[in-house]
């Protein structure tokens, strides 16, 4: 893609599904292509717990970082940008240019922190909604994720019907399950026992980082498999030893706490409880909905589900649990589970094997959407 733009857009006020109000709302989003006439060539992308709006191409020339999408979105690439308007925002309640906790609270004058309110996956798509509005789009020729932006694509099909054609929802879930929770939960706590976190008001002093990787550290884990943990670490050993006793010793503890550095360098630990917290709520049939086949029951988009032998995080079952509700709702839906050994991350892995499964599902809609 080159050198891209990054965008905001200013809302204004959101009703958000706590029945608060968000003032002075801003969206942080960038797009790549371009919209046609009739304002229906779009593609929404949704970006996973730790990521942004920033998914393709690079922010300057000189640059070494590309988008976390980049491998598949661009001229003549899975989403190719030849024939699409790609657009990718960064979620409500993050850190990455969107209104979040460490926005400045219009009341006050100083970030949120707690005083934040609660966002849930449906206020993310309900923000995204009036984004694609600004720019456009009449109507969206697919909406695609994997993990939370798995379930922002299924939560765009319940609030919009009629308004996406096709849903691409990768290693993702219609509810979150104990042990997601569980492990968010580990992870909020080493954040709240960090003696800087300071109830969530540490903005012009020091960050709660401690806290912060170590959530990091924990989430990462979830995200691997034992596979790509051995080929990839085995029990290799570092050079030197360690400088004191239970120090690091073996790479993949280096490796993990480079991972909890990097990450507190990039994101912010109140919008870590945010946004955990956000997807521990999710689960597509609460708000009337007996099953998943009644939530599905109104639905009038096309799917397309994958998941991942190795994910143990959303494990097949799960997803398979989204495709029964969908085929007894009548959707017309494209499930496959595929054999990569890269953990719950494989859809962040491009590879021929996805590559391929979202390539023929996009080709075929091609031709069910001009039809």
């Amino acid at each position: 893609m080159g050198v891209v733009k990054a965008r905001h857009y200013d809302l204004g006020v959101l009703e958000l599904e706590s029945g608060e109000k968000l003032e002075d709302v801003r969206i942080a989003y960038e797009t790549y292509g371009g919209l046609n006439k009739e304002g229906t060539n779009a593609i929404l992308i949704c970006h996973s717990l730790s990521g942004d709006a920033h998914a393709a191409g690079k922010h300057r020339r000189n640059s070494r970082k590309h988008g976390w999408y980049d491998v598949a979105v661009g001229p003549g690439k899975t989403f190719d940008t030849r024939k699409y308007f790609i657009v990718c925002s960064n979620v409500v309640g993050g850190c990455k240019g969107s209104t979040g906790p460490s926005s400045t609270n219009p009341e006050t004058g100083r970030p949120y922190g707690l005083d934040f309110p609660i966002v849930t996956v449906r206020d993310m798509v309900r923000a995204q909604r009036k984004l694609l509005d600004h720019l456009g789009v009449k109507k969206l020729f697919a909406v695609a994720g994997g993990s939370l932006g798995g379930m922002q694509a299924l939560q765009w099909s319940l609030e919009y019907p009629g308004y996406v054609h096709s849903v691409i929802a990768i290693a993702t879930a219609a509810k979150q399950y104990p042990m997601g929770i569980a492990f968010h939960e580990i992870g909020r706590q080493a954040i709240q026992k960090d003696p800087r976190w300071k109830g969530g008001d540490y903005y012009g002093s020091s960050r709660p980082a401690d806290g912060l990787a170590l959530a990091r550290q924990v989430g990462h884990i979830t995200y691997l498999s034992q596979d790509t943990l051995e080929r990839k670490f085995n029990r290799n050993r570092k050079n030197e030893k360690p400088r004191k006793k239970f120090g690091v010793e073996f790479e993949i503890q280096s490796y993990l706490q480079y991972k909890g550095n990097s990450f507190v360098r990039r994101f912010d630990a109140n919008s870590y409880l945010y946004i955990t917290h956000a997807i521990d709520q999710f689960d597509l049939t609460e708000g009337g909905a007996k099953s998943l086949r009644d939530a599905f029951k109104d639905v009038k988009s096309r799917f397309l589900l994958v998941s991942f032998t190795s994910d143990w995080l959303y494990p097949p079952e799960q997803v398979e649990e989204i495709y029964e509700g969908l085929a007894e709702a009548g959707a017309p839906t494209t499930y496959r589970k595929l054999d990569l050994p890269y953990g719950h991350d494989a859809f962040l892995v491009y590879n021929n094997t996805l590559g391929n499964v979202l390539v023929g599902f996009i080709e075929r809609e091609e031709r069910e959407y001009g039809s």
